[in-house]
């Protein structure tokens, strides 16, 4: 029989116990989770942010995605989806997500890209102490509709008639169709009405349009119409309809102007709002951002195309020409 010394077996014994303690103190990592919720033109640059903060999706950063395709009766049952997860904290593009998250949590962090009217609709209780468990960012889209209409007047001084795409469904959509009205009356033009509140409903309302002879035609922001926006911007250049958007987006994909908020640039700042609630902040201390600065861009190619002669002095103010 093998004999050992006390001071081996005690550093035997100690060499078991510091390759085991170290195994049963590490506890598991917790990587948070974060929903994104219903459809925007690219969630890139909420990507790119958290990237540039430091977050590595697959690894101390989970994305979940819950597009709606356009049909907004799907919202409850995708953010109670992610209320069960759970998820830390839900993204939303546009109100009707807002809503929808806001209706199935009132615990779980909500960030707000984009939002219309996020104290019309009752989505905070002031734009500088949000309370309750929601911040993040307007798009103002309603507040711009007279510098809209104004712009379009000044690239086709003829114009009288002029369609109003918008969603009836989309709450933020009734303050921007009261806030446009009244700018159409202020400038003597007539607006016409065309509703939109699923994707099936696009070719008899652009068709019914029509039918009402308009000059020009506005876009919103929608998410739903935003999904379908290729298909409008191919209509009205089929039909030789000039167009304003709010998103630089859509005059790239063959739109004639925009001006509005810039979207990446509100995706990038909600990556940092996710971020402070990540590190503890609590939403209700997280004002509510409106945009400081908004971008004119115009595509020349569409312009010419429709036999149109921009400005000089609207080129001059522009952030951006597509030629």
């Amino acid at each position: 029989m093998r004999c050992y010394s006390v001071e081996i077996i005690v550093l035997l014994a100690l060499g078991i116990c510091f390759a085991i303690v170290p195994a049963e103190a590490q506890q598991p990592t917790h990587v948070p989770r974060i929903g994104l919720l219903d459809y925007a033109p690219s969630w890139e640059p909420l990507r790119q942010g958290l990237r540039e903060l430091g977050y590595v999706e697959g690894q101390n950063l989970l994305l979940e995605s819950r597009p709606t395709g356009g049909r907004y009766e799907r919202l409850p049952a995708l953010a109670a989806e992610l209320v069960q997860l759970p998820v830390d904290i839900i993204v939303t593009f546009g109100t009707p997500s807002t809503l929808a998250a806001r209706d199935a949590t009132t615990t779980i962090p909500i960030v707000m890209v984009a939002a219309g009217d996020p104290l019309g609709n009752r989505l905070v209780a002031s734009l500088a102490r949000p309370e309750g468990n929601i911040t993040g960012f307007s798009i103002m889209g309603a507040e711009l509709s007279a510098k809209r209409l104004e712009i379009l007047r000044e690239v086709v001084p003829t114009v009288s008639r002029v369609a109003f795409l918008w969603n009836p469904t989309n709450l933020s959509h009734v303050t921007h169709f009261a806030d446009i009205q009244g700018a159409a009356k202020a400038l003597g033009v007539q607006l016409i009405s065309v509703e939109v509140s699923r994707p099936e409903e696009f070719e008899r309302a652009l068709t019914a349009m029509l039918r009402e002879g308009p000059d020009a035609l506005i876009m919103t922001a929608d998410p739903m119409h935003q999904l379908n926006a290729g298909r409008i911007v191919d209509f009205a250049s089929t039909h030789r309809l000039p167009t304003m958007h709010q998103l630089r987006e859509h005059v790239v994909g063959g739109g004639l102007m925009s001006y509005g908020a810039s979207l990446p640039e509100l995706m990038r700042r909600s990556a940092l709002y996710v971020h402070k609630i990540l590190q503890g902040t609590k939403p209700a201390d997280l004002p509510v951002e409106r945009p400081m600065t908004f971008e004119l861009v115009i595509n020349l190619k569409t312009a010419q195309a429709l036999g149109l002669t921009i400005p000089p002095s609207l080129l001059f103010q522009a952030t951006e020409v597509i030629r």
